[in-house]
């Protein structure tokens, strides 16, 4: 794969999975190819690339968007990251110490950016534990599978996420982590299955984003705040005439 590509395609995921880009956001060809200093055609590749991992879509109308996941397709990732990430857990024979050393400064960072309110490094690092613990499992491609289904989970709490339940996240990372020390893998499965549970259900999936909200807010009368702009009525044409033919008084 083009080098250009692969650079532009890694900092949109990137972004995405610290939160920093919106479900729904329009990734112009042509701005991104001034900002990575290359062609629209290395800008299509890497869109197309991440198209295919889940990320982003195409219209005709629109050009290249972040995907807004569904409820349905909410559902599906989620039932897709338990699926994985237990799977994962229950496959494995022993954890390495070194492996063991680094998920808990891991956990220690994520309780450092939850104490000090770095909202947006609590996110990044919440989402990335799962990354980094197949990673630090030593398996690349469910790494990079578990990598496309954090970014679009992200993008999925996002648009149905009410409120974070950063803290209680980060307790369920330690007690995942203390199970797999006490080499009961089958507990640290369980607790992972647990957690993305709980993850799933804090979304409210009954209430689907409404696509017109920044317009209806922008047409609301309370936006004209008690200014609203004079209507004219039907009638206050000079020579507007009632039914009868005679003027209007």
């Amino acid at each position: 794969m083009n080098p250009a590509a692969a650079n532009i395609e890694e900092a949109i995921l990137s972004a995405i999975l610290a939160g920093r880009i919106d479900p729904g956001t329009r990734l112009g060809e042509q701005k991104l190819a001034d900002l990575f200093g290359v062609s629209r055609t290395r800008v299509r590749e890497a869109m197309m690339r991440l198209e295919t991992r889940g990320v982003v879509q195409v219209s005709a109308r629109r050009g290249w968007y972040v995907v807004e996941p569904s409820a349905e397709e909410a559902r599906e990732a989620f039932q897709t990251r338990r699926v994985i990430e237990t799977g994962l857990l229950q496959a494995v024979r022993g954890v390495p110490p070194q492996v063991l050393a680094s998920l808990k400064e891991h956990v220690a960072i994520e309780r450092e950016a939850i104490q000090t309110g770095d909202v947006s490094s609590r996110a990044c690092l919440l989402g990335d534990f799962h990354i980094h613990l197949a990673d630090a499992l030593g398996n690349r491609l469910l790494t990079e599978i578990i990598r496309d289904l954090t970014a679009r989970t992200t993008l999925i709490s996002m648009l149905y996420q009410p409120t974070e339940k950063a803290e209680e996240s980060s307790h369920d990372h330690e007690d995942i982590v203390a199970a797999m020390e006490a080499g009961d893998l089958a507990l640290a499965a369980r607790l992972m299955d647990e957690h993305i549970g709980k993850v799933e259900a804090g979304l409210d999936l009954t209430a689907r984003p409404d696509p017109l909200a920044g317009l209806r807010e922008l047409l609301s009368p309370s936006t004209f705040a008690g200014n609203a702009p004079s209507v004219p009525h039907a009638h206050s044409h000079p020579h507007a005439h009632s039914p009868s033919g005679k003027p209007e008084d």
